[in-house]
């Protein structure tokens, strides 16, 4: 049976990104109902040499989207840019991103097999294949992040479950 690249990531990358983005409603509820503020969720950390929640968040689109993306280009680096501040945002950023993602063609994503590609850090880089970076940096950074924003919120006592981690499983038609 043969897998391909993109059924390897971009379902994923959409399924995940999906529940995050209910994560983030979640969230916004919580704070309605216990009359908490925003930012104590959106800057909570779960150890001080964390990043916050916002940054777990970003992180989702960094390491899905913006690896087809560094993918594309030949290069990838980390997103310095500061994350949304709020939940509006931080949910706008996700719902785009599945947008482009559900956009891409399953040739193009399967076409990069074999594509030299580089994560470069300042005046630093590590040489990777492109089905090497996405199975094997970004791919794990990528859950490594949607996990870490599901614990913020449990952490915080927002109520949720395994189920609103693993999204809208891709069940058979």
């Amino acid at each position: 049976m043969a897998f391909s690249l993109y059924a390897a990531t971009i379902p994923s990358y959409i399924q995940i990104l999906g529940a995050v983005a209910g994560l983030i409603d979640k969230a916004e509820a919580f704070c309605t109902e216990k009359g908490a503020m925003p930012q104590d969720i959106i800057q909570a950390r779960l150890a001080a040499d964390m990043q916050p929640f916002a940054y777990q968040v970003k992180s989702t689109v960094v390491h899905s989207l913006g690896a087809i993306e560094g993918v594309r280009k030949g290069t990838f680096s980390p997103d310095t840019t500061t994350p949304p501040q709020d939940f509006a945002a931080l949910k706008a950023r996700i719902v785009e991103s599945i947008a482009v993602l559900e956009a891409i063609e399953t040739a193009e994503v399967d076409s990069f097999v074999g594509r030299d590609m580089r994560f470069a850090f300042g005046d630093r880089h590590v040489d990777y294949s492109a089905e090497n970076f996405l199975l094997s940096f970004s791919q794990p950074n990528f859950y490594f992040h949607a996990t870490t924003t599901y614990d913020i919120l449990r952490w915080k006592g927002v109520r949720i479950g395994k189920r609103d981690f693993t999204g809208n499983t891709r069940r058979k038609s």
